[in-house]
């Protein structure tokens, strides 16, 4: 998200002259060296060194008209600078369960610092508003966007090596979801999915197979390995592990569907994606999946914590695909770079 706010940014310059900088705390100065969204001048990375990262940010930060924050954790830098000079403009992004629970009396405060928070789905703004006691008028919903280098669709659906890979026909229907994989992550919804397809099972649908991507700690690959296998799936679950990112619209391509019916999304921005790529979607009603959705306009919107939901939504996708694919032209208007850059540039300018 912060690259692609640089590259904003770095459209919106009228002048050959600098007039923003990105500051990073845990990138090093070489991971800027090549990146197509912004000049590397801009660029100034800290490798984990809080004492000069902070430092260098209240001195360019006295220097600066406006500082955006990208996480609450940077609040006390931005709170340190408006004290020091109030009339600085101070912007804080806020994304999801790092603001959804009560902050301390102190973050508070400096949360109330802000001249504008920007929130990136609805229920974010309505968390914010609820626990930390932010007006709502200070507290704009700016969507995330679809990475605007985003590797285009594949063109050959349903890679024959990929699906060899893990044991799949091009006649099976290939249900996918990408997150990572811990007892803390159950949230996620994919042992309702293992139960949804058993139940598929023993009404005829058993060309179903399931590819769970992302990183996994060892003791949730056995949980998830043993939870397939109870319920007569042991050899239609399958953990990809870590998945590079120049890969992913391989995967999107075998797929036919994306179900992730998450609680604890504050958007949700791999549900756009998968939607890129032409898939049915599937997520979660109670949290920022429904912005990633456009309120079920894009996709089908389930409880995520009935089960019957969860299971009927995969069958209408199973039998009845195309009705599903959501509309590209919608969705590049919802959360296309261009749309984003219009809505950012007002609120930063």
């Amino acid at each position: 998200m912060c690259r692609i706010i640089g590259k904003v940014l770095d459209e919106n310059n009228t002048t050959s002259d600098t007039n923003w900088l990105l500051y990073s705390l845990y990138d090093a100065p070489v991971d800027a060296v090549g990146n197509l969204y912004f000049p590397e001048k801009n660029f100034r990375g800290f490798a984990t060194s809080k004492f000069s990262f902070l430092l260098s940010v209240l001195r360019k930060g006295l220097q600066s008209d406006t500082i955006l924050l990208s996480h609450v954790n940077l609040l006390p830098i931005g709170w340190l600078v408006k004290k020091v000079a109030p009339g600085k403009r101070l912007v804080l992004l806020a994304h999801g369960i790092e603001i959804w629970e009560p902050l301390s009396a102190f973050k508070k405060k400096m949360l109330q610092a802000c001249d504008q928070i920007i929130a990136v789905s609805a229920f974010t703004q309505q968390k914010i508003t609820e626990q930390q006691g932010i007006a709502r008028n200070k507290i704009t919903v700016i969507n995330n966007c679809l990475d605007p280098l985003l590797q285009p669709p594949t063109a050959d659906k349903k890679n024959p090596a990929l699906l060899h890979r893990y044991g799949c026909s091009a006649s099976d229907m290939v249900l996918l979801t990408l997150t990572r994989l811990a007892e803390s992550e159950r949230h996620k919804g994919y042992e309702k999915v293992i139960t949804a397809m058993a139940t598929l099972q023993q009404q005829d649908y058993n060309n179903i197979q399931y590819l769970i991507a992302g990183k996994y700690t060892e003791t949730e690959k056995q949980y998830i390995e043993q939870f397939a296998q109870v319920n007569g799936l042991k050899n239609n679950v399958h953990l990809t592990g870590f998945i590079p990112e120049q890969e992913m619209a391989n995967f999107f391509g075998i797929a036919d569907v994306y179900v992730m019916p998450s609680k604890k999304e504050g958007f949700g921005l791999i549900f756009t994606e998968a939607m890129y790529h032409g898939l049915p979607v599937i997520a979660g009603n109670a949290d920022g999946s429904v912005d990633a959705l456009a309120n079920g306009k894009l996709g089908i919107l389930v409880n995520p914590d009935s089960q019957e939901e969860i299971t009927d939504a995969i069958k209408k996708i199973l039998n009845d695909k195309k009705t599903f694919i959501p509309d590209n032209n919608f969705l590049l208007q919802q959360f296309g770079f261009e749309s984003y850059k219009k809505r950012l540039l007002p609120l930063l300018n």
